[in-house]
Order: structure tokens, then C-alpha cells, then sequence
């Protein structure tokens, strides 16, 4: 981002129960309604209370996809916070912190020191919380923001409270704000204005409201970080959106009843993260197998096992590509971003109402928890939908159920039945027309056996080889030119032929490598990034011509054993040059690639793992 732009970073610090979000939530308000854009990263423990919460919010008057390398403004709610964190602070910036509680350590020159005496800014209040407030009009005021603003936010904020609660907190931000313009210098940057105002929302709100808009009619999960939120979402409006909502006892319940509600019909989805999602692969085998469209979505966290269950990672990939047994066609796809959740969330149902399989979206930690602004204009909740090859519609008997020449001529049958609907029929595409159970004149059988065209199952009779050999290869047959349907990925950055790197990252690298290219770019580096969002199918093709033309190539993943590198490797049998690689639990910062790149164009080193600077 260049430098003539406004970009700000603040950081408030804490511990659990010391209400960080409240503060989080008034500030994005505030910045959203100006017209601001908004990227923020909560780093927090998984304990209910105590562990440290470090929040890190980046507005800027042009699009953020990341939360940056840099802060300018900290707020310190403890000791804790200023002994972790004042050592990021650099010239120009400012610290905000309790005077009572909390001693500052010695600064880099040039850093702002300013201490806020909450007692007597808040008349004693014995409300340990209240220090927050007051931090509001503190921060407001070196933001040049009048405060009438924050006033109104805070009245809609607490207005559930009470009158009384209200005063109160008013009250304080205003001592806050007054004692700030008495004793401090304001920031050098203004908070700007005029834009058009945003929305705000989280990566989970996304993928929630994402289903929604594709139509979802029933919802079920088992509670578990970093993927709850999609369930918070849809309880919350389940109601109002005609959306069957159901939280299950465990995610083996979670999966088979989303299949069985995608079975009669309803679009269907669940959500979990990777322990839960490990539950969950048997059933996802098996609505392949009874060719039901439904969609699953893994949220990453770092493993294995419990692993870190608040931290992100780009962890689970092999154990999507490997969920459940046998050979068997499903979607994977990981979003870049949030608004690109949204929209891949009605993209995906249609090609598993298509293809009659499942497609299992993977997010991350990053996205799904991070909270982003959003352009209103840029969410449809009616986008164009497509049941595929659906019958709902009665036959009124069987005398008009589809011959076999009908359904060869609509359908490229391979050979006829002989009477009555095969729910299974083989066709040249592989799909077969799918009637919902219940429609008269389509009977048919399901069952997670292997089956011929009617669904009787194959070893019923006996094993016979003929028959499984067919089922197999009609299934794969879905498969077979679908990438078409999807759009390749694409170059971005220097020319190929200019390009001393090439970048390769999946999923929620995307946004933090776009800056790390701008940040080379201005520093005379040429590189050009290529994002993956679809991870099957992969557009080989696209990719080998990418190859092909690059000087050297590196992947960027936030796992330690590069695990996209390695399923390139076995798609394609391309080889990547170099890798920067990220396991800490923390996600990429831009200046951790842009260092990356100097290292693996030094030759000092073929993977690069970058150091994490932020103690969370």
C-alpha cells in the first residue's frame, strides 16, 4: 500500500474476560460508517479466562487484506501487554495504558508514551472494565474524530443497558477524551471520511450467509472452534430464513443427518473443524457412494489431535483429499478470502447438485474468525441456482415414467431399462436424473453398498465384477471435463517473462501475498503470485503453463511439511524451487514473504520459515 494512503494499525491488549471485543466492536463501527475498510486478527487462548488477547485492527481508505507488518497505535489493559508487545512499537507511535496498574518499560526514541490515571478519570469506579471505555475516547481524540460520534455508538451499543449504563459509559469516554486532548499530541494521521459507509462481518458470517443465499434449508453441527460461527449465524436466523437448524450430539450425527436431509432433497451443509471433520469422513464416502450433493466445510486449526485449537493453519489437506475410503469424485475448494467464501458458497452447491456428489470447502482460523469490511452492493443473496438433473414433479404412474430411449435421448443412456425408474441408470455423462424419495412413480433403493442402476446392491446377488467395474467408472465419468465449468487461476504481479519469482499459495495466503508482491514491486524486486482456490479439480493445465514460464518458483503455505507442494507434486509432477512456510500458529505477515523471497533469491536457503516477532 503506498505511503500517500491512509493506513493505521491499532493493537488492544489483554487478558480474557477483560472485554477486548467491546472496545473492537465501537472502533469498527466507527470505522465502517466512515467508509473505511477494516482487516482484523484476534490472537486469543482457549482458556475462558486469563491467557493473553492480543487484537490487532488495520483501516485504511483503500481494500486491506491482511493485518499487516506495523502498529501505530497499542492499548495496554495489563502489564502483560506492555511487556510483550512495547518492543514493537517505533518512532511516531503511541501507547495507551492504565497509570495505576500498569508500569511502561523503556521505549524505542520517538515512541508516545500515554498513561491514563482511570481512578481519577473515572471517579474510582470500582468496574475493572471501565478503563476500555475511557481507552475509546482516548483513541478517538487522537484520531481527530469528534465525539459526538463515539456517543452514538456507544448509546446503540448499551442501549439493552439502560439509560443509566449508557450515561455511565459516555461519561468516562468522555474524561478520556478530554484528558486526551489536554495532555497528548494527536496521531499525524486523521481518520479520514467520506466514503461510502460498509458492512462488516466475519469469515464465518460469510460462509454462513453464503449457504443461505444458495438456498440451505437445513443446518446442523457439533460446536467446535474455529468453525462455530457459522452455527451462531444460522440459529440466529434460521427463523426468519426458513432454515432448519439442528446442533447434534456429535459430528458422525452431524454428518449423516446433513446427508440425510440433502437426500430428500433440501440443500444441505454442516461446518467443524479438523477433529471433528476426521468424524465426519466415513459418511462423506458414503454420500458419494448414494451420489447425494452436500456440502461439508472444514474450518483449519492447528493439530494434530486438539492440536491448538485457537490458532490457524493450513493443516488439513491431506486428510480432506483422503477423507473416507475408496476412489469416489468430490469438490474441494478454499476460499481466499471472505467475500469470496460468500460467493464460492452457491457456486459450489450448484456443481454438487450437478455432479450429484459431495464438495467440502476448506477455510481456515484466518478467515473464518478474522472480521472484515464488506460492500453491501457486493453480496446477492439470490444468485442464479441449478438443481442439475432433478425430478420433482410426479409421474402420475408408472406408464409415464421416461422410457429408456427418452432418457438416452435427454441423457446418454447406456442401455435401457427395462421397466421402471433407475435411480442409478448409466449414462454417457455418468449423472444420472435424480428423483427425490417420495415422488410418485420413482421408486427406488439407497443403500451405501455398491449397487447396479436400480440400487440393489451388487454383492446381493454376488459380487459380480461386471456390474462394480461400471458403477465405478459411470461415477468418474462426472468428473471428467468438469474443471471447464470452473474458473482457472490466475497470474497476477510482473509479467512471467519479467518475474525473477513466481509465488504459489492456497486459500487464505491470497490477500498477505498480494502486499508482500506490491511491497517487492516498489522495491524494484519483479514478482508475480498465482492464488489456488480449487484444489479439486486443479486446473493442471493452467498450472504446468505457469511453470513453464517462470524463472523460480515457490509455494507459500502455513503448514511445516508442504502439504500443497506435495499434492502439486502428485497431480502434476511439478516441482517447486522454494517454499516459505509459517507452523506457529500465527498467520503470514506481509514483510515474513517479502523477506522469504530476499532468502531464496540470496540462495541462502530453499525453505524459509520466518520468524514470529508478536509474542500471542
Amino acid at each position: 500500500m503506498s505511503s500517500d494512503k491512509f493506513d493505521f494499525a491499532i493493537a488492544i491488549g489483554g487478558a480474557a474476560g477483560q472485554g477486548i471485543a467491546t472496545p473492537g466492536n465501537v472502533l469498527a463501527r466507527i470505522f465502517i460508517r466512515r467508509g473505511l475498510h477494516l482487516n482484523a486478527y484476534n490472537a486469543y487462548q482457549s482458556i475462558i479466562r486469563g491467557g493473553h488477547i492480543f487484537l490487532t485492527m488495520r483501516i485504511s481508505d483503500q481494500p486491506v487484506s491482511n493485518h499487516g507488518d506495523k502498529l501505530d497505535l497499542l492499548v495496554c489493559l495489563n502489564q502483560d501487554t506492555m511487556d510483550r508487545h512495547l518492543g514493537l512499537m517505533g518512532p511516531g507511535t503511541r501507547v495507551l495504558y492504565n497509570s495505576d496498574t500498569i508500569t511502561p518499560g523503556t521505549p524505542e526514541d520517538g515512541v508516545h508514551l500515554c498513561p491514563l490515571p482511570i481512578n481519577e478519570l473515572t471517579d474510582n469506579n470500582r468496574n475493572k472494565l471501565v478503563q476500555n471505555t475511557v481507552a475509546l475516547g482516548t483513541i478517538l481524540y487522537l484520531l481527530d474524530v469528534d465525539f459526538q460520534i463515539l456517543e452514538d455508538i456507544i448509546t446503540m451499543q448499551f442501549r439493552r443497558k439502560g439509560q443509566e449504563v449508557i450515561d455511565e459509559n459516555v461519561g468516562v469516554a468522555r474524561a478520556g477524551y478530554d484528558y486526551a486532548a489536554a495532555h497528548f499530541e494527536p496521531c499525524s494521521q486523521s481518520l479520514p471520511s467520506g466514503g461510502k459507509p460498509l458492512a462488516v462481518w466475519t469469515g464465518n458470517d460469510a460462509l454462513a450467509m453464503g449457504g443461505a443465499s444458495a438456498g440451505v434449508k437445513f443446518y446442523c453441527a457439533y460446536p467446535m472452534s474455529p468453525s462455530t460461527g457459522v452455527l451462531h449465524w444460522m440459529a440466529q436466523n434460521a427463523r426468519e430464513l426458513g432454515i432448519m437448524v439442528r446442533q447434534v450430539e456429535d459430528e458422525i450425527g452431524v454428518a449423516n443427518m446433513a446427508i440425510g436431509a440433502a437426500h430428500v432433497g433440501c440443500r444441505s451443509m454442516c461446518a467443524t473443524s479438523g477433529g471433528g471433520f476426521a468424524l465426519m469422513t466415513e459418511a462423506v464416502g458414503s454420500a458419494a457412494m448414494m451420489e447425494i450433493p452436500v456440502v461439508f466445510i472444514d474450518v483449519q486449526r492447528a493439530g494434530p489431535s486438539t492440536g491448538v485449537p485457537t490458532k490457524t493453519e493450513q493443516g488439513d489437506l491431506w486428510q480432506i483429499l483422503g477423507a473416507s475410503q475408496g476412489d469416489f469424485e468430490r469438490f474441494i475448494v478454499a476460499p481466499t478470502d471472505a467475500l469470496d467464501a460468500f460467493h464460492t458458497l452457491p457456486e459450489l452447491f450448484n456443481l454438487v447438485d450437478h455432479c450429484q456428489c459431495p464438495g467440502i470447502v476448506i477455510s481456515d482460523l484466518l478467515i473464518s474468525e478474522g472480521t472484515f469490511s464488506v460492500d453491501p452492493d457486493a453480496i446477492d443473496m439470490q444468485p442464479g441456482i441449478d438443481r442439475g438433473e432433478l425430478i420433482t414433479q410426479s409421474s402420475n404412474g408408472a406408464s409415464d415414467i421416461p422410457t429408456g430411449s427418452q432418457l438416452a435421448n435427454g441423457h446418454g443412456l447406456i442401455g435401457a431399462p427395462s421397466n421402471g425408474y433407475l435411480r442409478y441408470v448409466n449414462t454417457e455423462s455418468g449423472i444420472s436424473p435424480r428423483a427425490l424419495p417420495g415422488v410418485e412413480g420413482y421408486a427406488h433403493v439407497v443403500a451405501t453398498d455398491e449397487h447396479d442402476e436400480d440400487g440393489v446392491l451388487v454383492s446381493d446377488e454376488f459380487t459380480n465384477p461386471h456390474k462394480r467395474r461400471k458403477m465405478v467408472e459411470k461415477r468418474a465419468r462426472k468428473f471428467k471435463n468438469i474443471a471447464q465449468r470452473i474458473e482457472p487461476p490466475a497470474l497476477s504481479g510482473a509479467s512471467a517473462e519479467d518475474a525473477e519469482i513466481t509465488l504459489i499459495g492456497w486459500g487464505s495466503t491470497r490477500g498477505v501475498i498480494r502486499e508482500a508482491v506490491e511491497i517487492l514491486h516498489r522495491d524494484g524486486v519483479a514478482v508475480n503470485h498465482l492464488p489456488i482456490k480449487w484444489i479439486v479439480p486443479l486446473h493442471v493445465d493452467a498450472i504446468q503453463e505457469v511453470f513453464d514460464k517462470a524463472k523460480k518458483t515457490v509455494i507459500v503455505e502455513n503448514n511445516h511439511s508442504g502439504q500443497f507442494h506435495r499434492y502439486l507434486r502428485s497431480e502434476t509432477g511439478l516441482t517447486a524451487d522454494g517454499h516459505i512456510r509459517k507452523y506457529d500458529g500465527e498467520p503470514f505477515m506481509p514483510h515474513h514473504i517479502v523477506d522469504g523471497v530476499r532468502e531464496l533469491l540470496a540462495g541462502t536457503t530453499d525453505i524459509y520459515v520466518p520468524y514470529q516477532e508478536v509474542i500471542v
